[in-house]
């Protein structure tokens, strides 16, 4: 199957965040497939949202977020990695992957992040980039090419769709930009 084209990130933020619900996220490593369903995602906008990495414009450590959509912009909060996919339709924006249900490389993944219950294992950002072993290497990677070691692939929905502030933000938009699957054990909040 091939992976989601450039034409899917090259949207508007919020429209790109909500429809990767129920979309499967693959991370390629050593010859195995790791990953699952997104479950739940935050859109982060450029200079006028005051939570995003953007909002005081373009600097080495955010260059990603202002580059082509469907590349991943990769960053850290608190030792560790956020992985965002960047989109939107003219300009600078990018979803934050904040959970998935795991279905791929399971044990591999159990494995990059060791834990007793298979609910903890990428619900939340943190833990799905340790379970998924994402680090800055992968700031830049084309998510729209094949052979790249991530990739998100179609996949049919899963269920309502909710929204809510997004999580941890102290100064954030009027709008709720955090959307998620629903009931779905693998959301975190």
């Amino acid at each position: 199957m091939a992976p989601l084209g450039r034409a899917f990130y090259s949207r508007r933020t919020e429209v790109v965040a909500r429809e990767l619900l129920g979309k499967t996220l693959v991370r390629r490593l050593g010859g195995e497939a790791l990953g699952g369903r997104i479950v739940e995602t935050e859109a982060y906008f450029g200079s006028g949202d005051p939570a995003s990495r953007a909002h005081r414009g373009l600097k080495r450590y955010n260059r990603a977020m202002f580059g082509e959509p469907g590349r991943l912009f990769i960053y850290n909060v608190h030792r560790y990695w956020m992985l965002n996919i960047v989109a939107h339709r003219d300009g600078v924006g990018a979803v934050l992957v904040r959970a998935l249900e795991p279905t791929l490389g399971v044990e591999a993944m159990r494995r990059n992040r060791p834990t007793g219950r298979l609910r903890d294992l990428t619900r939340g950002p943190g833990r799905l980039s340790q379970a998924l072993a994402v680090d800055k290497s992968l700031d830049g990677v084309d998510v729209t090419r094949g052979e790249s070691p991530v990739v998100v692939l179609d996949s049919p929905p899963m269920g309502p769709v909710a929204r809510s502030p997004r999580v941890g933000v102290t100064r954030d938009l009027p709008e709720p930009y955090r959307f998620y699957v629903e009931g779905n054990p693998w959301v975190s909040g």
